[in-house]
Order: structure tokens, then C-alpha cells, then sequence
């Protein structure tokens, strides 16, 4: 753990009451306030400056890697790529629809920090990544004199995600801006029958963009309409980019999901409304291509330097189905308790078969499925753990966190927190754990 961890929970123990309530006694913008109260940690995760620079820096590295597989690999062929990835050929070509060869560089990677350094667990790429408010609560905090005292001691420091992405939203824009103006409409869209279900937390994005200087408004994809002149509205306002938050799996399980796209896809191709990320952002998100660049058969296509960059900050990865290797099921029956299965093109845990919590006859089962289905073979990285004091109970316990980085066009655009108890199960996920909650994160010296 940081020093200043222990610091901080010392302090609580203490009796330090304004930091002890400090993130209870934050005062958070309305639909913030809505979406995240409940789900945060009593205090903020601390990271060191120096490490997470350096971690950044390797994460875009390995942002260029993933997006030069096809190129390496495949002689530019994307749906040889998508292919080798287990992708659907209907999948494959929405995703490449409205692609340009390279994805913006926007997107959340999740690392365990194992006491050494931080260890990538998946590389989340694209508009739909949650998390990019967090920055609320920083700033939230830092109005609490207690916090704001402590964060004064310690050189404590932060950066906005939302304050990156609105820059980069600016950027992508300009080319579609309606009649000259200086500011982008901005269409934050989900699926359709999406809303319900996310409207909490899109308004609580929305409103952090919204601090931004930005006009955002929140729809679904069927509701976006087409004037004649190409440029897509939403509930009659013009829209110059939209933000996407759904994905491609989204609109291949709604029957009318990718017929209602194509007025978004000519939009974009036409610029009249930018489409921002484009779906392609998928091809390189999918936890498959972690495994072309663990893989040894694959490796050789890197130089030294490129090789250090995959093994300094990315655990064994290998794909699992039918026509693996028996040596490498043979290996993965074996080494149960250190590996984990992830599908794909899953998400927030869901549908993951943890190794060291499973018997050997569920691990057996889980690998059959996992081949079955084109799965992630992964090495656990154990995390460390840090102290959490609880307000409720006035004691400090043991708490892991999966540290969520940002990464923008500009680099390192901040980070987030997921964090469970220490004994609360190894997934650390708000869709697959009830005990996970979500903190801030400041850097310090």
C-alpha cells in the first residue's frame, strides 16, 4: 500500500472527524449526487504520480500495438483480424462500417496494483466506458476544509476525465459545427430501451459536461432523426457529435438496432454529425487481442523494446477454443488457482469463471464452456491490499481496488476506482458484485 493510505485512515482513527465523514460531507451536483452517492467508498484511493506516469505512458504504447495487430499480423485485412478474435462475420462488419483504420485513442484500462507495479486486467477502448464523472467527487471533496487541508499537506493532485474528453469532443466536432457556431450539440445515445436502465448515470455524465461548457442532450439511437440536408436531430435539436454509448453487441440483439443506425453511419460518412467513437473502437477493446499480444507465436512480430512493454504490463493471456493446443488445456486444467476465463467481449465481471474459487470439477466444466466459447485465459494478478477506515463501525479493514486509468488523445486523462473488501471476492465489479463501491483517485509525490 502507499504510505499515504495508512496515513489517512490513521488520521480517521484518530478522530479526525472531517476526514473520517469527508466523502459523506461532500457536497455532489444534483444527478451526480443521484447516480454515485451510495456506490462510494468512504474515502478516495491514492496512487503515486510517478508510477501512474509511467503506467500512462506504457498504456498508450500498448494502445499502438493493439491497433497495429491487423497490420501485423493480418497484411491490414481488419476481418481476418476480427476472425482470428471469434467475432461473428455480422459482428465484424458493423464494427468496421464506419471505421477509418485507427480508433481514437479514448478508453479506460483496468489494472491490479500487485505490490510492484500495476498489471493491465482488460483494456476497455471506446465512448462507452463508464466512469469519465468521477472527477466530480475530487472536486467535491477539495470543498471539505478538512480534505482540502490534508490534499494541501500532501501535494495532492487530480485530473478532470471529463475535462479531457470535452476538449477532444471540441476537437471531432469543428468539421460538423451547425451554421459556423462555436460550441458543439452534443447527442449522448444509447440503445434502444437503454435509457431506462442508464438514464441515472448518463445524466450524471451529461452533467459533468455540462461543467464542461458543453450542450449535451440525452436520447436513443431510434429516436435520432435525418433532415434532408444529412444532419441527424434529436428531439428537433441539430446534432453535431454524437457520443456514443452503446456498443455493437447493443444494436445486433435489437431487431431494428442496426437498420436505425445507418442514418448514423451516412451522418458520419457524410460529416454533417460526427460519430464519436466509431464502433471499430471494438475490435481492439475485444479481451482477445490481450491474447495476440501474449501469445509466443505472435511475439515475434515485436521488436525487444515492444516485447518489455507486453511483459512489464500484461499478465499471461492466451484464447481459448476448440482447436487450442491440447498442452495449453492441459495447462490451464493444471494451473487452476492462478488463472481466471473471460468472455470476450464481456464486461463488468459478468459471466467470469475465477480459478482459485472454483472446485476441480466446476473448473473442469468452466474450461469446457470456456472452449466452447471462445473465452480468455488469464493470469491472476493478486492485488494489494490498502486500508479503508468504516465510519459506521470506527474500524479500519482491508479493501482491493481494480484502478481504472483514461486515456484521451492528450494521453493520461485521469483515473477512477473500483474497490471491494479484501475478503469480498475476487471480482471487483458494480454489475457482477453488490459490495463494490467506487472511489476517486488523487495522485501525490
Amino acid at each position: 500500500m502507499t504510505e499515504l493510505s495508512r496515513t489517512y485512515v490513521d488520521e480517521c482513527l484518530d478522530g479526525n472527524e472531517g476526514l473520517r465523514d469527508a466523502v459523506a460531507r461532500a457536497g455532489l451536483p444534483p444527478a451526480f449526487e443521484e447516480a454515485w452517492r451510495r456506490h462510494l467508498l468512504p474515502r478516495p484511493w491514492f496512487v503515486r504520480a510517478e508510477e501512474m506516469t509511467r503506467f500512462a505512458r506504457d498504456l498508450e504504447g500498448l494502445f499502438d500495438l493493439l491497433v497495429s495487430l491487423p497490420d501485423r499480423l493480418f497484411d491490414g485485412d481488419r476481418a481476418r483480424y476480427a476472425a482470428e478474435l471469434g467475432l461473428s462475420p455480422r459482428h465484424a462488419e458493423l464494427l468496421l462500417q464506419t471505421g477509418e483504420g485507427r480508433p481514437a485513442k479514448l478508453g479506460r484500462a483496468d489494472a491490479y496494483h500487485d505490490g510492484t507495479g500495476y498489471r493491465l486486467l482488460e483494456f476497455n477502448l471506446g465512448s462507452e466506458v463508464g466512469g469519465m464523472d468521477m472527477a466530480v467527487c475530487n472536486e467535491a471533496l477539495l470543498g471539505v476544509g478538512e480534505f482540502k487541508a490534508f490534499a494541501a499537506e500532501h501535494g495532492l493532485h487530480h485530473v478532470d476525465t471529463a475535462a479531457r474528453l470535452a476538449a477532444d469532443l471540441r476537437e471531432r466536432a469543428r468539421p460538423a459545427l451547425a451554421g459556423g457556431g462555436a460550441e458543439p450539440v452534443v447527442g449522448l445515445v444509447e440503445g434502444n430501451g437503454a435509457v431506462a436502465a442508464y438514464g441515472r448515470l448518463m445524466r450524471a455524465f451529461q452533467e459533468a459536461l455540462a461543467a464542461q461548457g458543453l450542450d449535451v442532450r440525452i436520447g436513443e439511437v431510434g429516436e435520432l432523426r435525418a433532415r434532408p440536408d444529412g444532419k441527424l436531430t434529436l428531439d428537433g435539436a441539430p446534432l453535431d457529435l454524437v457520443l456514443r454509448n452503446f456498443g455493437a453487441s447493443q444494436l445486433l440483439d435489437d431487431p431494428a438496432g442496426p437498420e436505425v443506425a445507418q442514418e448514423l453511419f451516412r451522418a458520419h460518412e457524410a460529416g454533417r454529425t460526427v460519430l464519436f467513437t466509431s464502433l471499430e473502437s471494438g475490435l481492439y477493446a475485444h479481451k482477445n487481442a490481450l491474447a495476440l499480444l501474449s501469445d509466443p507465436p505472435v511475439t515475434g512480430a515485436f521488436d525487444t523494446a515492444e516485447r518489455a512493454l507486453v511483459d512489464r504490463v500484461l499478465p499471461w493471456s492466451r484464447t481459448l477454443r476448440p482447436s487450442a493446443p491440447a498442452a495449453l488445456l492441459d495447462e490451464c486444467r493444471e494451473r487452476r488457482e492462478r488463472l481466471i476465463l473471460k468472455p470476450g467481449a464481456g464486461y463488468g465481471g459478468l459471466d467470469t469463471y475465477v480459478g482459485w474459487e472454483c472446485t476441480d470439477a466446476e473448473w473442469r466444466e468452466a474450461l469446457t464452456v470456456a472452449v466452447g466459447r471462445g473465452y480468455l485465459a488469464q493470469e491472476r494478478v493478486v492485488p494489494r491490499p490498502e486500508p479503508v477506515h468504516d465510519p459506521a463501525r470506527g474500524t479500519a479493514d482491508a479493501w482491493i481496488a481494480a484502478v481504472g486509468v483514461f486515456l484521451t488523445s492528450g494521453g493520461y486523462a485521469g483515473a477512477h476506482a473500483r474497490a471491494n473488501r479484501a475478503d469480498g471476492g475476487a471480482i471487483v465489479g458494480m454489475s457482477s458484485n453488490p459490495g463494490t463501491r467506487m472511489a476517486c483517485v488523487f495522485s501525490h509525490p
